[in-house]
């Protein structure tokens, strides 16, 4: 029976291992392509973090296989800044469809970004 101690051990953590749960949501680089957008927000870094918005939205991965909250109304209100109106307010739309919860604030930004015209 010992000798078969390491082989059970092995097995069992293997196992355990490859159960692991899935995680929610796929995030991608966002983690660095933000540091890098907070460090220099010149056009190529706010090209490349617009690029990681569109994969985080494009590709998700995560167990719900929906966008991560906040993300549509991130891009969004980068579309807004690049003077890209109708775009930023379907992204911030998408993120009360999702998010329901998100509307109280999102709503005023909308309402926001149309009183502008």
């Amino acid at each position: 029976m010992k000798k078969n101690t390491p082989v059970i051990l092995i097995f069992l953590s293997t196992l355990l291992c490859s159960c692991a749960p899935k995680a929610l949501y796929s995030f991608y680089d966002y983690d660095n392509m933000s540091y890098k957008f907070l460090k220099n927000q010149d056009d190529k870094t706010i090209e490349d973090f617009m690029k990681c918005y569109q994969q985080i939205i494009n590709k998700q991965k995560g167990a719900r296989n929906i966008v991560p909250p906040g993300v549509y109304a991130d891009y969004g209100f980068f579309l807004y800044q690049k003077g890209e109106n109708k775009e930023a307010i379907e992204m911030l739309n998408k993120e009360i469809s999702f998010y329901p919860e998100s509307k109280p604030f999102i709503g005023r930004i909308i309402k926001m970004i149309k009183d502008e015209k």
